[in-house]
């Protein structure tokens, strides 16, 4: 199936720091990309890959599974450790609990995470029987479009199909049990008014990580897609000023061009 207009990854070279970026579930690329833009404008190298499944429709996507969702950005993780010196991961909703997971499984391979409204669990009532009622409903109400700035909107399924839905429930117990595991310097925004993912994700991850450089910031102004929203530029500047803290080739606003690798967008 074509893609979505908008749903195309993104990928820009820059300089020694790379940067992975993760889009949400049943979403694409285009609610992160000016996230990844804005890092891309000051130097660093930056990936934002499209998840199986998604930016297309959404029978695509019931014939995936989070492993398969999960092996993509492993891939482009370790593609971005092969040609950057140091990498941090950013995502938003599902692409946060894929950042979660990255760090526990890649340990000092990455450098640090940011992460907008990250999910931790499924919290609908009738989840428990997503086992048995995928097999008898194909789809429920999509998840996309939670923003509160008049005017903007995200590309994502109109439905959600339930066989991911039962995977999603699945990584997430997955990722929750790793979370001890994760100790590399985390950035949590969370939105107080959240309608798709709820704040007690974000205090769950923060009181099970073992990272002992912990900062959360809350997007008062903006809903789930907050990478859309008002706080947008809040997000983008205190994720670069994060990265910047951390990567010492990055300093006075943009990369360090003497270190900068060759390649081109």
């Amino acid at each position: 199936m074509p893609l979505l207009p908008g749903a195309e990854p993104f990928r820009r070279d820059g300089g020694p720091t790379g940067v992975l970026v993760c889009h949400g579930f049943t979403g694409s690329p285009q609610s992160v990309r000016p996230w990844a833009e804005y890092l891309a404008d000051r130097g660093l190298t930056v990936s934002l890959p499209l998840l199986p499944g998604h930016g297309t429709r959404w029978q695509d996507m019931q014939l995936t599974t989070w492993q398969d969702w999960y092996a993509e950005v492993d891939r482009e993780l370790r593609s971005l450790t092969g040609r950057c010196e140091r990498v941090f991961v950013c995502g938003l909703s599902m692409g946060g609990a894929l950042a979660l997971r990255l760090a526990a499984q890649h340990g000092p391979a990455v450098s640090g995470l940011a992460l907008v409204n990250p999910g931790n669990k499924v919290h609908d009532a009738a989840a428990p029987l997503l086992p048995v009622l995928r097999h008898v409903v194909r789809t429920t109400k999509g998840v996309a479009d939670d923003i509160a700035k008049p005017g903007a909107h995200e590309l994502g399924y109109t439905r959600v199909p339930l066989h991911a839905a039962h995977s999603l429930r699945r990584f997430f117990q997955v990722v929750d049990a790793e979370l001890p595991r994760v100790t590399q310097p985390l950035l949590v925004l969370t939105s107080p008014q959240d309608h798709v993912v709820r704040p007690a994700d974000s205090e769950r991850i923060l009181s099970r990580v073992s990272s002992t450089d912990v900062r959360q910031t809350l997007l008062e102004r903006s809903y789930h897609v907050a990478t859309l929203d008002h706080d947008a530029e809040r997000i983008f500047q205190e994720t670069y000023d994060f990265i910047a803290r951390l990567a010492p080739s990055v300093r006075g606003g943009v990369e360090s061009e003497e270190t900068a690798p060759s390649g081109g967008a």
